[in-house]
Order: structure tokens, then sequence, then C-alpha cells
């Protein structure tokens, strides 16, 4: 069967072969070659061919009188909802009524409206033309074109309350967000992005990865509806053999997957997932990360939900780095003000010393006041120790001279099996000492794979706890925490972190599945003894 063409009709200019006209388009086009007026118009047409053009145009369009007057219309404008006729019949008068007040000649040569109307109560737009027209005889009169772009208005709308989400997302409250630790920070966006994604987006199922740049991973930071074998993917932003996530993350590119069966580098988070939608999570111009999206629909997302995904992803990048720059402030910030403070204090302790230098002729006669100026003589030194510990930042332990000191046995220590996995020697060291000194068995580990191998080798005896810091080469805390949840589900895990860093949103992650506590560099030595012995209780608590 001939494979129709569309139909062209032409009413050449004067001086141009309409012969020429056939020669160039005739393989294209079904030709219709008009006669030309003296003027070079196109002639009056009232048959079947200029019928069918004004039904197939897909616009409503009338010819209406300056009165308002409907005189002809095209099938489309004839079905117009009443609601929708009757606006338009309106706007119809205001431009008859302006087109009688202006002189012939001087007429406005498109006069343009747009109108939003319920229609069955639901949201609809229309753009509505006029144009002024002058009948052979005179008699003025307008042309109306009448279009629907409820899926243009639609858009627009939803593009507004995109950017508005995304203005929400990036909205922190300097008082409130001081006041949050790290993890309620990461928590309130958490549940800004989830909530915006569902309600808005119709995103039910999500992932953000972000790429940490010490190893290289894309890590999981924040999810709805993750399966759990998904989570375990160690994902890299690379273009082969890393899922769409891995070829978002290293081409840059938005990469929209309307059947996963078709798609050889398709991994799937969610169970069932049919089509997917990839954007990198852009900084400026560095890539992040990646929002990766899935459907358990084919084809479910349009170019419409790429674009308001793009959008929204610049906004969640943004407050992810707004989030990262709160730490780095507060991180600065503690270290400038403890390094204030022993400026200050240096010059009075330099004073006490003095002092007690004069007495110390006094002291050589009197041993009890030789025992309490060197008793004095300790606290200083202990003070400006403290406060170098304090100025030096999260990468230190406070109270650890008076904990190291204590020997006595901790009853609710005795015996128990504490992993302390920490890549900072002294940290590590320090936190190991105290808890053997208290009576705990205690598996030291450099980094975070050491902790796992540990973790899943037999051991004479089970370990009691974990205690682990975020921030380690190669593995990070989550993926402490997630190994040994796999080794024995009621495992108590502390999570230890400097001045609330948490590069993967560990934290988050792991509080969502039951996570003890968290600790936050620098540490009081006490209270980590507290949390210890505390996160051993209920873990007993719970199993019997």
């Amino acid at each position: 069967m001939a494979k129709s063409r569309p139909k062209l009709r032409i009413s050449p200019p004067p001086g141009v072969d309409p012969r020429e006209l056939t020669r160039l388009l005739g393989d294209r086009f079904d030709l219709e070659i008009l006669p030309a007026t003296p003027d070079g118009t196109v002639p009056p047409n009232n048959g079947p061919a200029h019928a069918d053009l004004l039904e197939s145009i897909g616009l409503g369009l009338a010819l209406v009188s300056v009165g308002g007057e409907v005189l002809r219309s095209n099938r489309v404008f004839a079905a117009l909802p009443a609601e929708v006729a009757s606006r338009i019949q309106d706007i119809c008068r205001d431009a008859g009524a302006l087109l009688s007040a202006t002189p012939v000649g001087e007429e406005r040569a498109e006069l343009i409206r747009r109108f939003e109307i319920n229609v069955d109560d639901k949201p609809r737009w229309y753009e509505v033309r006029v144009w002024p027209t002058t009948s052979p005889d005179g008699v003025r009169g307008m042309s109306i074109s009448v279009h629907d772009v409820t899926r243009a208005g639609l858009a627009e709308q939803k593009f507004a309350a995109v950017e508005q989400a995304g203005r929400e997302l990036v909205r922190l409250e300097a008082d409130a967000i001081r006041k949050m630790n790290m993890v309620e920070r990461l928590t309130l966006l958490e549940n800004k992005i989830i909530r915006y994604a569902h309600n808005l987006l119709s995103f039910d199922h999500f992932a953000v990865r972000l790429i940490d740049e010490r190893t290289g991973k894309l890590e999981l930071v924040l999810s709805c509806g993750l399966s759990p074998e998904a989570r375990e993917f160690d994902l890299y932003p690379r273009a082969e053999g890393n899922g769409l996530a891995g070829r978002a993350a290293a081409t840059g590119q938005t990469i929209r997957c309307p059947d996963a069966s078709k798609e050889e580098h398709f991994l799937p988070a969610f169970a069932g997932a049919q089509s997917s939608l990839v954007v990198p999570l852009r900084l400026h111009d560095k890539v992040i990360g990646v929002l990766d999206v899935e459907s358990v629909e084919l084809d479910s997302f349009s170019a419409d939900d790429q674009r308001f995904a793009e959008i929204f992803s610049a906004y969640i990048a943004l407050a992810l780095h707004m989030l990262d720059l709160l730490v780095v402030e507060r991180t600065a910030t503690n270290e400038s003000v403890a390094g204030r403070v022993a400026g200050e204090l240096s010059e009075p302790l330099d004073d006490i010393l003095r002092e007690t230098e004069v007495l110390d002729n006094a002291a050589r006669k009197d041993p009890d006041v030789a025992r309490h100026l060197a008793q004095i003589k300790d606290d200083v030194n202990a003070i400006r120790s403290r406060v170098r510990d304090a100025a030096a930042g999260p990468q230190t332990l406070l109270g650890v001279d008076r904990a190291l000191r204590e020997r006595r046995k901790d009853p609710a220590l005795v015996g128990k099996h504490i992993l302390v996995a920490d890549d900072a020697a002294k940290v590590r060291r320090i936190i190991s000492d105290v808890l053997r000194n208290r009576g705990a068995l205690v598996t030291a580990c450099e980094n975070g794979q050491v902790a796992i191998d540990a973790l899943n080798q037999p051991q004479q005896h089970p370990f009691d706890l974990v205690l682990s810091d975020i921030k380690m080469p190669d593995r990070n805390g989550y993926e402490v925490f997630a190994a040994a949840r796999r080794v024995r589900e009621d495992l108590p895990v502390i999570l230890m972190t400097g001045f609330g860093y948490d590069p993967n949103h560990s934290i988050v992650r792991a509080s969502q599945e039951g996570l003890q506590s968290v600790l936050f560099k620098p540490i009081q030595i006490e209270r980590l003894l507290d949390e210890v012995k505390a996160a051993i209780h209920q873990a007993a608590s719970t199993r019997t």
C-alpha cells in the first residue's frame, strides 16, 4: 500500500512558474496549485480542501463580529466546554470594543490572552489569540484561535512548585540548625527530600548516592524503598559495570530508561523495577553523586519528569553541601575558640607557676606544703594539656589521664568482648587501654575492613559490642555497622564521629536500622564508658 503524503496548497506569487514548484516539491507533497489573484494573495476557498484544513489544524478557529457574535467556526471551537466558551466570549467582547475604538489602519496586529479555568473540577489552561480582520466589503471583525495549553500550564505550575520545594530544601534556619547535631540535621534533610520526592514528583522509590573522594565509591546516603540486596552494591562512577548510576556519575549525563529489560547496564535497586531515571548531582561543574529513581511501571518517566528531577537534584546537591559546610564551620570555630582560650589562660597559668617557685623554699621545710605545691603544678599542667587536646580538634579524647589512672574493674565490663575500630592510632589505643583497665576484652582494628574481617571470623568469646569510627579508609562506619548486624542482629553498635562529620551519612542510615548511639569527638572518656555500658545492658535485657 502506497504511503500517503501530506497535502500542500500553494498560490504561486507573480512571476513564479507552477511547474518549477511541482519539480521542487512534488516528490514530498500532494500539491494543489491555486490560481493567484492579481495582488498575489490566496483566493477565498470554501471547498472541501479548505474545510479539511480548518478541521485538521487542531486549534479552535472562529470568525467573530466586533460585537462578539461567532459568525463561523470549526468543530474544535464549537466543542469547547460551556465555561470555556463563556470566558472566550468575554475576551471577544473586550477585544471588539477595543477594535471599534481604534481607527482603521491603526489596529494592533495581535491580542493574546491566557487564562486558567476549572473544567470538571480539573484545572485547564487556554490561550486565545485575536486578530483584526476586514472583509472585501469593508466590514471589520476578528479572527479567533483557541489553543488548549493545559499540558504546558501544568508543567509551568509544576516547575514553580519544584522550585519552591528546592528553596525549602536549602532553607536551613541558622539558629535551629546550630542547635542540632549532624544526625538531627541529616534526618531533617532526609525527611524533606522524601516528602517532596513523593508528594511533588511521585517518586516512591529512589536513592541518593554520593562519590566518596577517598575511596571513589558511590556511597548510598539516602533512600526510600531500597531493597536489602541493593544496599550491598559497591558502585563506582564508571561507564561500564556499575549500572546506570555509575554511568550517569561518570558521564555527567541524565539517563532515562523506559524499559529496564532492554538495558544491559541496568542494576535494579528496587524489587520489580521496570523503568528508571538517573540524574547526576552537580555542585557547580562537578558531579558529586546521583539521584536514582525507579518504577515498577514501564516507561514511567517523561521528559517533564526528567526536567523536574534535574531541577530538584541541583537543590539536593546544594543542601548536602551546605550541611558539610556547617560541619566545617563548627570544626573551625571550636578549634579557633579553644586556641584563643589556651592563649588567654597561658599568662595566668605562668603566674601561678612563678608563685609556686617563690614558695619552694618554705616547701622544703614542710612536707604538707610541698605536697600541695606539687598538686598545684600538676593541675596547671593538666589544664594546659586539656586545652591543647580541645584545640587539637576531633582526633582527641577528653579526661584521659584520670580514666587511665583508674584500674578498678567495672562489673558491667568484666569479660565483655568489645571491638574498637578507629584509624587514629592514638584514639584507638586510649579507648582500648581504658576498656581493658576496666576488665573488658578488646579487639582493636586500625580500619573498617579489618573490623569487618574480625566480625566475620569465629571468636572464642563472641563480641558484646562494636565501637567504630565513621570516617575510615576503605570501609566506613555504616559498613562496619551492617557487618555487625549480619553477624548478630542484636549486636549493639556505637558510632563515633568528629564534630558530627559524616560524609557518607552513616549515622542516618544506621539509625534507621537500630544504631544504639552516636558519640561526637572530642569525646569525654567517661561519657564513652557510660554509653558502652548502657548499650551492653540494653542488649542483654532485650535478649532475656
